[in-house]
């Protein structure tokens, strides 16, 4: 599939501000089944660009304006050509997480930020795995039971909310739906990774494949397994799938802090309006035919 993507970020200030300084992470990742064609990114006021990778390997474009400004435009325009991934042939033993593996991926198994988990989370992670014979069979099955724990419901949580209280509510978004797997796979010592991207679909919380060609999204979240003698397994929680080919993967990190698509300070008063869009375009691909 060949899509194009727009991200746009604009900031209104009510009164100007000066020395803004930004982190933005809107570019997609090369991968084996996800190819970057292009990418664009226009900033007003104009500013110079530093672009680097960051400690859990995502692109992270750095800029600042100095001046005094009254707005702030970012544009990322980028094209990519997915395919689906690859899908592990077996299913590692659960005895295939040992020491060593868990070394190996140590960082994406404590608790962080958002991840902390309790005796409530560990004690239905463990509910949910206990029929699991391998470890392909136990991520399915978390992830399934979190997709059926949670309803979805834009506007029930906020950014930092303690997983344990979305557990207990038993609502959120994709964020949430991805914080709570994440939990649950490291308190059963399963490392796994937050994942920010977009999802080309007719509706976030369902991943129906739209018809319409060009569509607004949000940018989503799912997580990836660790899995051993494979690689890592990616999983979308919030709608119950395999992550295919309509996902682009943008980064990982241990939770959403990692990959926030936008993090910026700025010397000013801190009244000021945001608005924030993705388009997403879905492209013909053109055919080849041998004479």
């Amino acid at each position: 599939m060949r899509l194009e993507i727009r991200y746009v970020t604009d900031f209104s200030y009510r009164k100007p501000v000066r020395e803004s300084h930004n982190e933005l992470r809107a570019c997609p990742a090369e991968l084996r089944h996800q190819e970057l064609l292009s990418y664009r990114l226009a900033i007003d006021p104009p500013s110079r660009v530093h672009t680097f990778t960051d400690f859990w390997g995502t692109r992270v474009d750095a800029f600042g304006v100095r001046g005094r400004h009254d707005h702030l435009r970012i544009v990322a325009d980028s094209t990519v050509t997915t395919t689906t991934p690859d899908e592990p042939r077996d299913d590692p033993g659960r005895a295939s997480l040992d020491d060593e593996h868990r070394a190996e991926h140590a960082q994406y198994l404590a608790p962080s930020a958002h991840t902390q988990w309790g005796d409530a989370i560990a004690g239905a992670a463990l509910d949910l795995a206990a029929p699991a014979g391998g470890v392909v069979d136990l991520a399915q099955r978390v992830m399934a039971g979190v997709h059926d724990h949670l309803d979805y419901a834009p506007g029930a949580t906020y950014v930092g909310v303690d997983v344990t209280e979305v557990f207990v509510a038993a609502k959120g978004v994709c964020q949430d739906y991805a914080h709570l797997s994440l939990a649950m796979y490291r308190s059963l010592g399963v490392p796994a990774r937050y994942v920010s991207g977009y999802f080309y679909a007719a509706d976030q919380s369902r991943g129906d494949a739209p018809e319409a060609a060009e569509i607004e999204v949000q940018t989503h979240a799912w997580v990836e397994v660790a899995l051993p003698g494979f690689g890592w397994l990616a999983l979308d929680p919030t709608n119950r799938l395999t992550v295919g080919e309509r996902h682009v993967k943008i980064g990982h990190g241990r939770d959403y802090d990692d990959v926030l698509p936008l993090r910026g300070v700025f010397h000013g008063p801190a009244d000021h309006d945001l608005g924030v869009s993705v388009r997403m375009t879905r492209e013909q691909m053109a055919s080849q035919s041998q004479q």
